[in-house]
């Protein structure tokens, strides 16, 4: 952790993914201030008819979604923004619709990822933690 889950209705190649996990890497440490070496990005393409959004009447949407597993610290703003640069990224390499795609956050402590090249677990976010350039 940080995971980023992304799950979409359509079906990509493998050379498509890595091009999405590369810039949702960079966005997410931009963004979420950290080296892109904690990013762990899991691309789910379901093909069509793989992801729906429910409604109270009326069929289901075919739509898309964006799982975050990150560490607690950062505001709703920064969230916000992750979350939009996000829907966008998906927006322009899919042409998928933004009403329809959904960014969910589930926030953890520091000790709740285990990373071996960090040695165990990760520590608490406590701010910047990009390389000094």
């Amino acid at each position: 952790m940080p995971s980023i889950q992304i799950d979409l209705p359509l079906t990509i190649d493998a050379p498509t993914k890595q091009a999405l996990a590369q810039r949702v890497g960079v966005i997410y440490a931009e963004i979420m201030q950290v080296g892109m070496d904690l990013l762990t990005v899991s691309v789910h393409d379901l093909g069509a008819g793989g992801v729906w959004r429910c409604h109270q009447s009326g069929p289901p949407t075919a739509s898309g979604l964006i799982m975050c597993d990150i560490r607690k610290g950062r505001t709703n703003e920064v969230r916000a923004q992750l979350a939009q640069s996000l829907i966008d990224t998906c927006v322009e390499m899919f042409e998928l619709d933004a009403v329809w795609l959904k960014v969910e956050f589930t926030q953890h402590n520091g000790e709740d990822m285990y990373h071996p090249h960090l040695g165990g677990f990760n520590t608490d976010w406590r701010g910047d933690e990009r390389e000094p350039a």
